[in-house]
């Protein structure tokens, strides 16, 4: 039988360090949240957001997801977008996905795998992903394995920031004349180093 005492043990004991650093810690997010990005990552339980960035809470707004996609017809990525751009007046979106994703790997081998029988919810997502960096598929097939998949990761980094550049949210607000950020990462998992591969601050600009 499971149980969640070890995580709730863990919580009792992380809120007391953060009092003891800090009596006002959690009061200053009490009643509303400001924070200056918003992170479009991966769901991978290795690349937590608020610990790879030192963030504190009310600092980031965070949407995960596999392989970090952006997907304009998935209602729950766009209301996390139009939210974080048109409520909460993020300054920059960071779209980050990281070496050694899993996603990424299934949607190489998807020809080759259970999933390409199957009708479900992943088989149509990691189909979606597949789509979304065939061409790079078929440029890294002569790399061995650790370099094809990197190779990839950052090729779906590409692919899925210029989806979001391209996204009316982020058009809507730069054609308003605010001021927005978007950036394209890595995550290296064996350095816990983040890498930029692309950004952009305007309609138009090449990333």
């Amino acid at each position: 039988m499971t149980t969640l005492k070890p995580l709730l043990a863990r919580n009792r004991s992380w809120a007391l360090q953060r009092r003891q650093r800090d009596p006002g810690y959690f009061e200053k997010y009490l009643h509303q949240q400001q924070p200056h990005s918003l992170w479009i990552g991966c769901s991978d339980s290795r690349v937590p957001a608020e610990v790879l960035t030192g963030s504190h809470p009310g600092e980031l707004f965070v949407h995960r997801n596999i392989a970090n996609m952006v997907d304009t017809r998935d209602d729950n990525f766009m209301s996390v977008l139009q939210y974080a751009l048109h409520y909460l007046n993020v300054e920059r979106v960071v779209l980050c996905g990281h070496y050694g994703c899993g996603g990424v790997q299934a949607a190489m081998a998807l020809p080759d795998s259970p999933l390409a029988k199957e009708e479900s919810a992943l088989a149509r997502r990691i189909t979606q992903l597949r789509a979304s960096i065939a061409s790079g598929i078929r440029s890294c097939e002569e790399e061995d394995d650790t370099a094809a998949l990197n190779q990839l990761v950052e090729a779906n980094v590409m692919s899925q920031f210029a989806l979001l550049a391209q996204s009316d949210p982020v058009r809507a607000v730069w054609q308003s004349g605010r001021e927005l950020g978007l950036y394209g990462c890595v995550y290296d998992l064996a350095t816990g180093h983040l890498k930029i591969l692309a950004e952009q601050s305007a309609e138009g600009e090449t990333p």
